[in-house]
């Protein structure tokens, strides 16, 4: 069965510190429900784009490593589910889901074992 990383961005300023009580037990719900369908494989937040760390190979074939995300945007990803559902439809199902929940825009992307 494929597995879908779903991908959870916040604004670069993001302070979870702000998030209530009902946000947040709100998203304990919707993990509990991930988990009783039998498609949560993971899930997790992660630290701030402020504590990024990011790797770039030189032409030299040296690693340059700079603070901050690598991507230039002013969103980044704030935490992600690793699910396992029949396919991408239910995965977008339980996307959306986690968009509502964590107010939050985001992504989904198979997650390929080759």
């Amino acid at each position: 069965m494929p597995q879908y990383l779903v991908a959870v961005y916040h604004p670069d300023d993001y302070d979870p510190s702000v998030e209530t009580e009902a946000t947040i037990e709100a998203i304990h719900a919707l993990n509990r429900e991930l988990i009783a369908a039998g498609v949560r494989k993971f899930a997790c937040g992660i630290s701030p784009a402020t504590n990024a760390k990011s790797l770039r190979v030189q032409p030299d074939g040296k690693v340059l490593v700079t603070d901050g995300p690598y991507l230039t945007t002013k969103e980044h990803i704030g935490g992600s589910w690793i699910l396992e559902p029949a396919d991408i439809d239910e995965a977008l199902a339980w996307a959306r889901k986690g968009a509502v929940t964590c107010r939050a825009a985001g992504e989904v992307r198979e997650i390929l074992f080759r």
